[in-house]
């Protein structure tokens, strides 16, 4: 019988160099990051958010006088600021708790402020005196 000699690797090269394959691959995942499908997700319920609360200010009726709630916070810095304490408690009744959220007129704005680098939904209602746009946040 002949034997033949053949080259053999070394399990515990074998070993080394899969550790190293699986290192490097955590440190370029950590570096680079993943794809987030999450924040297209966030993205849109944020739209459904802002979307659901426009429609349902839009269709409420006034405090005082005029055709709805919006269109009576914006017909006049006056009733804005008569009613932007009651406007703000409204629409932190009506988003979920885990939301944050700034609502601009031409009179001016309640809410929070917006911070940057946050996913936001929008939703803007055209009134007869002028838009209203409703911005939310994940708090």
């Amino acid at each position: 019988m002949r034997r033949t000699e053949r080259g053999q690797a070394s399990i515990t090269a074998i070993e080394a160099g899969l550790g190293v394959l699986l290192l490097l691959s955590v440190l370029f995942t950590f570096s680079l990051g993943v794809p987030d499908g999450q924040s297209e997700q966030a993205q849109a319920q944020l739209d459904v958010y802002a979307d659901d609360a426009t429609t349902l200010l839009s269709n409420e009726p006034p405090r005082h006088r005029d055709q709805t709630r919006l269109t009576e916070i914006t017909e006049s810095e006056a009733t804005f600021e008569r009613e932007k304490d009651e406007l703000e408690r409204r629409v932190e009744r009506i988003l979920p708790d885990n939301l944050m959220f700034r609502v601009e007129t031409a009179y001016g704005s309640v809410g929070y402020p917006l911070p940057a680098d946050v996913s936001t939904g929008e939703s803007t209602v055209l009134t007869a005196n002028g838009d209203v746009t409703l911005t939310v946040w994940y708090v």
